[in-house]
């Protein structure tokens, strides 16, 4: 019982503090999940984020299932789920009471422009991190290119981000089966 009311205040710790959805919640995730309490570890993080990403719902759900669940099970999950989800629930309710009034404050439209910046911030730093761990598995340069495709695939075409995921999975299985194909090929010729 314990372990489910850490799980749940820690994801409505999450869940006030995340401002702007999914991708903003990744380094508070990071910090949190995978270096303070170290409950998965960041390719258990990542892996979840990405199946997040492509699964309906909203990430940030996702993801709190996903880890309540590899903590605690399904009641894991529900608790985590609810514990992030919660403080929203909350919060919209007070803002939608007090929309008209709420929206006309100026130092409330001050404070979510500096919100925005911030999670601009939040979003490159991740991004960073997103990089330097996708490119160390393969060649440096192979993986370089694949976030530059990708890049070019969502900001300038504007291709769906399910779409782009599903081709980088198909990219790394390739080269999985290129790379075993190869490895293979070289321990049978040192026979």
């Amino acid at each position: 019982m314990k372990k489910l009311i850490k799980l749940l205040l820690v994801f409505m710790q999450l869940g006030v503090c995340t401002f702007g959805g999914g991708y903003a919640m990744l380094p508070m995730l990071q910090k949190e999940i995978v270096e303070k309490f170290g409950w998965v570890t960041e390719d258990e993080l990542m892996d979840y984020y990405a199946i997040g990403q492509v699964t309906p719902g909203i990430i940030a759900v996702n993801v709190a299932t996903f880890i309540g669940f590899n903590k605690q099970g399904i009641l894991g999950g529900i608790v985590a789920t609810a514990g992030v989800v919660s403080p929203s629930v909350i919060i919209i309710t007070v803002i939608a009471f007090f929309l008209e009034t709420f929206s006309e404050i100026i130092w409330v439209q001050k404070a979510l422009k500096g919100i925005n910046v911030a999670v601009a911030a939040l979003l490159t730093s991740i991004l960073w991190k997103f990089i330097k761990g996708a490119t160390k598995y393969w060649n440096k340069i192979i993986g370089f290119i694949l976030v530059v495709i990708s890049f070019v695939l969502l900001v300038f075409l504007k291709l769906p981000s399910p779409i782009v995921i599903i081709g980088g999975a198909i990219f790394g299985i390739i080269t999985h089966v290129i790379s075993s194909s190869k490895s293979m090929k070289i321990k049978e010729n040192e026979k």
